[in-house]
């Protein structure tokens, strides 16, 4: 009897087992994303292989040539075969996945690599003759003798020949190049001991150098932080804070950027685990978190950090390309990395980055004449007297008790103040000029003071660090007392889907340490019975969304926090001293003392800085001093 059923058919699929070759080429689609891929695996194999150094050169963006070469222990004639075998590794014996010391574990590599493109190593061992071995669309050829001084030498060309298809997928040469350029600098970070050179052959000849980092020397500091100076920039390690914890086997060290060298986009934030580069968004969300204080949304720190434990504490082996790992307690990464780095921005107090002076100094060198021609004048701009006085009665402040600086004109907005007259409690043994900030000596349009240091001058801006110093008091008071949280008359009941309820109450004693509070309603309901008294009237179940979307994407959700701290931001912008407010002397050198008794003074809320430094070699130098 015939089947009546249309899903029924007589065609039956049959199981077959691949060809080595259709499974090379598969694992190298996952292995082998891009020709910075294969880079990052071929150093990666010459760090493993004891390299000091390595050098890298690339053609048309790493699609039609790549070439590494190191210096490292090499590969035996007779192991060479077994080096393109899949699965065929030196660095694991395969009885703990968990125990990993090296990058490489998977020996998938050079296989994959040799079924897209055309593969050719050549490698001596210490007391043996040099060989080479070739293999080109999953086709191995016979070892042959070779001509090889040391170390060893792999070369790939025309990547992806065999699968003519992935090169639709391809970048332009410009765009591979960079994410080349990329990876050699995060594995240059991450090993300041070896030196790497970057060459761009394209065209033949011998090229450029792309990047070149030479092996430093020093402590693992100074090595790390000669390495991050090259490679990110020397504005980075100037600017930069020295980071070392350790917590429950989990060490922490590297750079940390203060908040005022901050970037528009998430670019300079490098994360490394047991040495190995990494993108770990819950590590990078540590990161954020740490900062969320001192930076507003649309800026992001910038920061090179190592975290260093057991192997058997993190798994390396979640993603084929190994930048991904999962930590056993993640907790406790993501805890030390937010404490530590808070304390080191703490303790940097009211310093704010170099990177400020050095814009003002380039603000203020005149500008350069367009073409020759007669010796421009150059003559500052001034309003008429007029304008200057009828400006400034509308700014003038209220009539204080004391004369204060009262005998001078109104006509001006620059007040000088005598040496003898900056601070009451002064100590011989302490000169104000040497205090970080200095002695105030003058204040200009009503909004910045002008202070003497030892070596140089400091512009303070005095609404900015005084809304800074109000903030700080408002959260210290706000840690003291807890948030106050006013009671809902009819608690809001939200239905969520059952994954969503148990996220949120996950975080539940979280918020309600912010004055959000929750608890389970039956069913997939969570009721919300209190809310943040200081956000007044809320959308609770509008804000509960926001909570679940900032849980799925990140992991975590400081919505609740932030918004609060926006609050007693607006709090402290309108209780801060204003622009326009002609400050006397005393009130101008306390308002200076205050801010290098206050952490993040350095920076307003919003991560701008309050001040800026001038070294008296830099203002010399404008005049042509020096």
């Amino acid at each position: 009897m015939a089947s009546l059923d249309p899903n029924i058919s007589g065609f039956r699929p049959v199981i077959r087992q691949l060809d080595d070759a259709a499974i090379n080429r598969i694992a190298a689609g996952e292995v082998v994303e891009r020709p910075a891929s294969a880079v990052k695996e071929l150093v990666e194999n010459a760090i493993d292989a004891g390299a000091s150094r390595i050098s890298v050169d690339i053609a048309d963006g790493g699609k039609t040539l790549i070439r590494v070469t190191d210096d490292g222990c090499g590969i035996s004639p007779e192991q060479l075969p077994l080096a393109l075998s899949r699965h065929a590794t030196s660095k694991i014996d395969g009885s703990d996945l968990l125990d990993i010391h090296t990058f490489g574990f998977r020996g998938e590599a050079l296989p994959s690599l040799g079924a897209v493109g055309r593969l050719t190593i050549t490698s001596r061992v210490p007391g043996d003759e040099a060989a080479m071995i070739r293999v080109a669309g999953g086709r191995v050829e016979p070892v042959k003798p070779a001509a090889l001084r040391s170390g060893t030498v792999v070369e790939l060309r025309d990547l992806f020949f065999a699968t003519p298809a992935r090169l639709k997928f391809m970048r332009t040469d410009r765009a591979e190049a960079q994410a080349i350029t990329d990876t050699i600098k995060r594995l240059a970070m991450a090993e300041p001991s070896i030196g790497l050179t970057l060459r761009d052959v394209s065209g033949g000849g011998e090229g450029r150098i792309v990047f070149r980092a030479d092996a430093e020397s020093g402590d693992l500091f100074d090595a790390l932080h000669a390495r991050l100076a090259r490679v990110i920039g020397r504005e980075f390690a100037e600017n930069a804070l020295r980071i070392e914890a350790e917590r429950e086997g989990i060490r922490l060290y590297g750079y940390a950027a203060l908040p005022t060298y901050s970037r528009g986009a998430a670019v300079s934030q490098y994360l490394f685990v047991n040495g190995r580069p990494v993108r770990d968004k819950m590590l990078t969300g540590a990161l954020r978190a740490a900062y969320f204080d001192f930076l507003s949304r649309d800026r992001h720190p910038a920061a090179a950090l190592f975290v260093d434990c057991d192997p058997t504490l993190v798994d390396v082996n979640v993603h084929p390309a190994k930048s991904e790992v999962r930590f056993r307690d993640p907790g406790i990464a993501r805890g030390l990395i937010i404490s530590t780095l808070r304390h080191a921005l703490a303790d940097a107090g009211h310093r704010a980055s170099t990177t400020v002076a050095n814009a003002t100094l380039g603000a203020m060198r005149p500008e350069t004449a367009p073409h020759p021609g007669p010796a421009r004048i150059y003559q500052m701009d001034r309003p008429s007297m007029g304008a200057r006085t009828a400006a400034y009665r509308a700014q003038a402040p209220e009539p204080m008790p004391t004369p204060g600086f009262a005998e001078l004109s109104q006509s001006y907005s620059g007040q000088m103040i005598e040496p003898a007259a900056v601070v009451e409690d002064q100590t011989p043994e302490t000169p104000v000029e040497q205090l970080p900030l200095g002695a105030a000596r003058g204040q200009v349009h009503e909004n910045y003071i002008i202070a003497q240091t030892a070596d140089g001058m400091v512009i303070v801006d005095q609404h900015a660090a005084h809304e800074r110093l109000v903030y700080e008091k408002l959260k210290t008071q706000m840690a003291e007392n807890g948030v106050a949280a006013q009671a809902l008359l009819i608690p809001e009941i939200v239905e969520l889907s059952e994954g969503d309820r148990a996220r949120l109450l996950d975080v539940a004693d979280h918020l309600s340490k912010l004055g959000l509070t929750l608890e389970a309603f039956g069913g997939n309901a969570v009721a919300v019975r209190e809310t943040p008294a200081i956000l007044g009237e809320v959308n609770a179940r509008a804000m509960i969304l926001d909570i679940l979307d900032e849980l799925a994407d990140q992991g975590e959700s400081q919505m609740v926090q932030a918004r609060i701290e926006a609050i007693l931001s607006r709090v402290a912008c309108h209780g801060s001293i204003r622009s326009g407010r002609r400050m006397r002397g005393e009130e101008m050198n306390a308002l200076l003392r205050e801010m290098e008794a206050t952490p993040h003074s350095g920076q307003c809320n919003h991560g701008r800085p309050t001040y800026v430094e001038l070294k008296l070699a830099d203002i010399e130098r404008l005049f042509g001093r020096s």
